[in-house]
């Protein structure tokens, strides 16, 4: 057996797990921890003939990990060493190291939660930090600590690990470490992306460059399968004439033989160039390789939970995953890294990769956890679900009758939901296969289902995913993502062989393909805006459009499967999607209608329509109209429209407006007796918020728009100022206050503090400025020429006269000379007149 560096810690690991149910592992990429760690922990004394579960994130790294194990004991897969992946699986009666993908584990663990006769998990690569991953571990510390009598020892292990987060999580767990063998790697900088430009190019010519400057195979990191198409198309036009040079794409949609030659070593006397997304980032080993041009890119999920829908958007990778992309170049022997950015682009990156759990849609994890019997407080994270995305996914399993509401207001399972939780697929998906099995239509309710876990098996031939389905039926289509698809099918198939419902009358009618994604989409339930137009309105209020002319466009009705929008886009763009007959609405989509009766304003001619409309989430199918009106009814929608359009309907004055402004001052200052706390409040938010206590009494003979410009609005607001405040309000901040001239001068409360605009010559002889509200506001003076025009802004009068008003003076003596301007303001005659009366 080759030596690899992971065997240095394995003593101290197995020294760990005696001692702790629990170990981190910490080992750069390469150094073997996958293939070594479960054959040297397998005949542990604490193991006691128990098995082994080990996580991998993905299916192609799970099923090679297998294999590698299995070729270490010089044994098939099967044997001592098995898996388990979605569509397949490998295992026997003597297989005591079973390596799984994650999300099986935590199924596994509902049909088992004490993991009878498993003696350790291992979640391999857990700093990727999959939801998947989260949920099981979350799971796996729950069943350990209430259901097991037996330990079950936990190691999580990576090659980049937040350590000691984790030890702390798993009640201060050693720490064990491998330094790794890894070889120099030079870094090659690049320029950075200037905007809009495609990383194809870029890429095509530094893979060439790689090839002529170093020696060995290249490892090419890619954000996604269609980038992987257009290099692997662009490299085999520029190496037609080179027969050394392999090209290998690498993603999880290929083929098992296709995958094999791409982690293979190359043949004698050639060399590869294998084009891979992030999978090769850690999971898998590929041989032979010593160069890596890095795009610095990774695809990854992401819910907007204002439109409850998962996009993959591209997006920089971090650190952490640049560090492990260019250590693929350093296993076997010094190598090299090209890096498609700049060394300050470089130190921008966010240090680690965020976790799924943090931006996922999370339905699925909210179904797992109603069917475990928790909330996501009862159970151990190391970055709990985010509560206002798990709330929304709550509703949507309500919506899809997978939760209701108990007596404690608390959510519980139901019975569709336990089924629902039991088939291997998101929420929506089993929601629909369920209820196609119940309508009859089961297998082609498990196709449409298959067809929308997997990718798109015609990609770019049209919305239309009817055809999708024709292809399936047919003889036609035998490439790998159509026989998978195939696969899939069957396998629901075989879990809905339960007695089906009533069959409708005919099973093959197309029309129920909008019907079954009614049932897993019935917020994208779409209504045409035009006839013949590309745009649609969704049930959920959103918009979306075809791109391009689409056979489906003469559809006035679809449901749309799969949508996505580009940074900056304001609506989604359709990809795949169905025709709807809206008169399922009066059949299998009966459970989709509301029914809601509407009183609205008709803009037009200003006046109150009364409507019942039966609705499709905001998509009103149809209206009739409403005879008579209920007081009640008729109250909320007139308070509806106030709403909407704002309080700025009613018929404000100025000195309304004055009494607000007044009401919010007292209610700041700290008035002693009559305190703040007495001043009702009346912003226009507040108002807002009580229409129901103080306008909806007055609304009795509004019929039309103009019939609010009518109301008592001032005798409306003053039933809010309760008695003595009417009397206090004009004490504490008066409309009005005197000045020395004997005029009374009004006071402008919509500025903080009060102004009082007065003509400088009528403040001769007072010495301090004005206060209201008890003394305890002092007001702001706008002096003013006997123009009227401000010649002075101050708080402070008793310093304007002492050192401002000279200047002042001057100013205004050479402007108005008729008028009066003493030399000292404080013993000089206030006047309102150009001079004082006998001057």
């Amino acid at each position: 057996m080759i030596a690899l560096p992971i065997d240095q810690a394995l003593p101290a690991l197995r020294r760990a797990l005696r001692e702790r149910d629990e170990a981190v592992l910490e080992a750069p990429p390469g150094a073997g921890k996958t293939t070594r760690v479960p054959l040297a922990l397998l005949n542990e004394p604490w193991l006691a003939g128990q098995s082994i579960v080990m996580l991998e994130p993905r299916r192609l790294a799970a099923r090679a990990a297998a294999e590698r194990l299995a070729s270490e004991l010089g044994e098939k897969v099967g044997e001592t060493v098995g898996y388990r992946i979605r569509l397949d699986s490998k295992v026997g009666p003597k297989t005591r190291i079973e390596v799984v993908t994650e999300g099986i584990l935590a199924r596994r663990l509902q049909d088992d939660p004490g993991l009878e006769g498993v003696g350790l998990v291992i979640f391999d690569e857990f700093h990727e930090r999959s939801l998947d991953a989260d949920l099981a571990l979350a799971l796996t510390l729950n069943a350990r600590d209430l259901l097991r009598d037996e330990p079950l020892k936990l190691l999580l292990m990576s090659a980049t690990l937040e350590g000691a987060r984790l030890s702390s999580l798993l009640g201060e767990a050693p720490v064990v470490r491998s330094e790794g063998r890894m070889y120099p790697v030079v870094q090659r900088w690049g320029r950075p992306f200037q905007a809009g430009e495609r990383i194809e190019s870029r890429v095509v010519q530094t893979v060439m460059q790689a090839l002529d400057e170093e020696s060995g195979s290249v490892l090419v990191f890619l954000p996604g399968q269609a980038e992987i198409r257009r290099v692997n198309e662009a490299l085999s036009e520029q190496l037609s004439g080179r027969s050394d040079v392999l090209l290998c794409p690498l993603h999880g949609e290929l083929e098992l033989t296709a995958q094999r030659t791409a982690i293979e070593p190359a043949p004698a006397g050639k060399r590869k160039v294998v084009l891979a997304t992030n999978i090769a980032e850690t999971s898998l080993t590929i041989e032979g390789v010593r160069v890596v041009v890095d795009a610095g890119l990774a695809r990854v999920p992401r819910f907007d939970p204002g439109s409850g829908m998962t996009r993959l958007d591209t997006r920089r990778i971090s650190r952490a995953s640049a560090t492990q992309r260019a250590g693929r170049a350093g296993r076997l022997e010094p190598g090299a890294c090209y890096r498609l950015w700049s060394e300050d682009q470089h130190v921008q990156l966010a240090t680690y990769g965020e976790a799924e759990i943090l931006q996922a849609d999370l339905a699925g994890v909210a179904l797992q956890l109603a069917r475990w019997g928790v909330e996501p407080d009862e159970l151990v994270w190391l970055d709990p679900p985010p509560a206002a995305a798990y709330a929304q996914a709550q509703d949507l399993l309500e919506r899809l009758g997978a939760l209701s509401r108990n007596a404690r207001d608390s959510w519980q399972l139901t019975a569709h939901g336990l089924a629902m939780a039991e088939l291997p697929a998101h929420p929506r998906i089993a929601h629909m296969l369920l209820r196609g099995h119940s309508l009859g239509i089961g297998a082609q309710a498990a196709d449409l289902g298959a067809l929308l876990v997997e990718r798109d098996i015609q990609r770019g031939a049209g919305a239309d995913i009817s055809t999708r389905l024709a292809l399936l039926e047919g003889g036609a289509g035998h490439h790998s993502g159509v026989q998978r698809v195939r696969q899939l099918a069957r396998q629901f198939r075989s879990l809905l062989r339960s007695p089906a419902g009533a069959a409708p009358a005919d099973r093959g009618d197309h029309r129920w393909i909008g019907a079954l994604l009614a049932f897993a989409y019935p917020d994208r339930v779409a209504r045409q805006r035009r006839e013949g137009g590309g745009e649609y309105r969704l049930a959920n209020g959103r918009a979306a459009l075809f791109a391009e002319p689409d056979a489906l466009m003469k559809e006035r009705w679809l449901v749309i499967a799969e949508l996505g929008s580009r940074q900056g886009q304001r609506e989604e763009r359709i990809y795949r999607a169905a025709a709807l007959d809206p008169s399922l609405f009066d059949e299998a989509l009966a459970e989709q209608i509301s029914q809601r009766d509407e009183l609205e304003w008709d803009e037009r001619e200003g006046v109150l329509r009364a409507e019942r409309q039966r609705r499709v989430g905001e998509l009103v199918l149809s209206r009739e109209p409403l005879p008579g009106l209920d007081d009640d009814a008729r109250g909320r929608a007139l308070l509806g429209l106030v709403r909407r359009k704002g309080l700025e309907l009613l018929p404000w004055t100025s000195d309304l407006r004055q009494w607000q402004a007044r009401i919010a001052l007292l209610r700041q200052i700290d008035l002693g007796i009559s305190g703040a706390s007495d001043w009702p409040d009346v912003s226009d938010a507040a108002l807002l918020a009580r229409l129901e206590d103080w306008l909806l009494p007055f609304l009795g003979k509004v019929s039309r728009l103009a019939h609010f410009a009518q109301l008592d609005l001032k005798g409306m607001l003053s039933t809010l100022l309760p008695w003595p405040l009417p009397q206090r309000l004009d004490e504490l901040a008066p409309i009005a206050i005197a000045v020395p001239s004997g005029s009374r001068i009004r006071l402008d409360y919509s500025d903080s503090p009060p102004v009082l605009a007065v003509r400088l010559q009528e403040l001769f002889g007072l010495a301090d400025t004005p206060r209201i509200a008890g003394g305890r506001q002092v007001v702001k003076l706008h002096l003013l020429s006997p123009a009227r025009r401000p010649v002075q802004v101050t708080q402070d009068l008793a310093s304007f006269w002492a050192n401002t008003y000279i200047e002042v003076k001057k100013d205004l003596k050479g402007r108005y000379p008729k008028h009066y301007w003493p030399d000292d303001p404080l013993v000089a005659e206030p006047t309102a007149r150009a001079k004082p009366r006998g001057t």
